[in-house]
């Protein structure tokens, strides 16, 4: 019978997952339609920092891509911590791109409500990583900054 405590990070792990697919999917819609605020606030901006301004789609996709790929993978029990580790990167990047980058904290001036959101997904991305911190491989295990015992 399952203790209390493993019940419990079980709920925590499901919840992550979800917040995490949810959030990455939620966005999939603008990024792959090519909405006005996805193009014009985040990703042209972006194609024109990097000296590539005709290549914005393809950037818009990449990214969108590689956040369908993190929302299968964290959604998937076995494969949850690879979708952590991707969402940590992606978000890292978002992150990144807003506070150095051309996109600004506020590029829709509302409050910041798109960086926020990706500050919350890294915290969550890395609170996920740690709850399966014991699933993770040894060679990026090593990688994170918390140690695992392991049994020799």
């Amino acid at each position: 019978m399952p203790s209390h405590r493993n019940r419990l990070i079980t709920a925590l792990s499901w919840l992550a997952a979800g917040w995490i697919a949810w959030e990455f999917l939620y966005y999939e819609q603008f990024k792959l339609n090519a909405a006005e605020g996805s193009v014009t606030g985040v990703f042209q901006p972006l194609a024109d920092w990097f000296g590539i301004p005709a290549h914005e789609a393809a950037i818009r996709w990449g990214v969108a891509l590689l956040e369908i790929a993190a929302a299968t993978l964290v959604i998937n029990q076995p494969t949850r911590w690879v979708g952590a580790l991707l969402t940590t990167g992606l978000m890292s990047g978002a992150i990144f791109f807003h506070v150095i980058g051309p996109i600004g904290i506020d590029p829709y001036g509302d409050g910041a409500m798109l960086f926020k959101e990706a500050c919350f997904t890294l915290s969550v991305a890395l609170f996920l990583l740690w709850l399966h911190r014991r699933e993770v491989p040894w060679p990026v295990a090593r990688l994170l900054p918390w140690r695992v015992a392991r049994a020799p």
